[in-house]
């Protein structure tokens, strides 16, 4: 996971909580959780070519 260990995680989410506090966690968890899935369902989602677009000039 981008080379990190788990005592690198865990300062991580240390700092997590004392910058936001414990109670604002979960829900900026749900957030990069949606913003991830979009960026996933964007890579996936098949390219819209022109080529098939019966105005298309070649």
């Amino acid at each position: 996971m981008f080379g990190l260990g788990w005592p690198e995680v865990v300062i991580i989410v240390m700092i997590a909580i004392l910058i936001f506090g414990p109670k604002k966690i979960p829900e900026l968890g749900g957030m990069f959780g949606k913003t991830l899935r979009g960026f996933k369902e964007e890579i996936n989602k098949p390219e819209n070519d022109d080529v098939n677009d019966p105005g298309h000039d070649t």
